[in-house]
């Protein structure tokens, strides 16, 4: 166990944890923000993608100890009230179908949005590599559209 000191969401905190634990389960089950799913634990489906300064990656599989003193950001930080305007475009475009894996989307299009304002398909089909088991990737790539001419 070691003293690791973080910042999530621009929030301070000092957990004292295994270095080579995951920052997923730091994230949900030390700091108690549970928006960011556990999915498949091998980086693959990312149901778990968090933000490390403004890259998008899978927090299944990063070691907690690798971020430290970095800004962290999950779904819960990216807005207060849901006022982002992907998360807006996610609810215009009813993007959601079971849901599970719409933490995820939501971060990766921030980050894709961040990096390039006017995504094109291409763009969007590269970019979005997280799995989603309804198959609502038409409505993200739409809602994606959206929020890029909102942003």
């Amino acid at each position: 166990m070691a003293t690791i000191n973080l910042t999530v969401n621009k929030k301070k905190y000092e957990v004292d944890a295994d270095p080579q634990m995951p920052l997923l389960w730091v994230i949900r089950d030390f700091i108690g923000l549970t928006g960011t799913k556990y999915g498949c634990g091998i980086a693959q489906c990312g149901a778990c993608t968090v933000h490390v300064g403004d890259a998008a990656v899978r927090s299944c599989t990063i070691p907690v100890e690798s971020v430290r003193d970095q800004q962290i950001t999950t779904i819960e930080g990216i807005s207060k009230d849901g006022e982002h305007p992907v998360q807006r475009a996610w609810e215009e475009i009813d993007v959601p179908q079971c849901g599970y894996c719409q933490s995820g989307q939501i971060m990766a299009a921030v980050a894709l949005l961040k990096s390039n304002s006017k995504p094109t398909d291409e763009d969007i089909n590269e970019s979005m590599t997280n799995i989603c088991r309804c198959g609502t990737y038409n409505r993200i790539k739409k809602a994606i559209k959206l929020a890029s001419e909102n942003g």
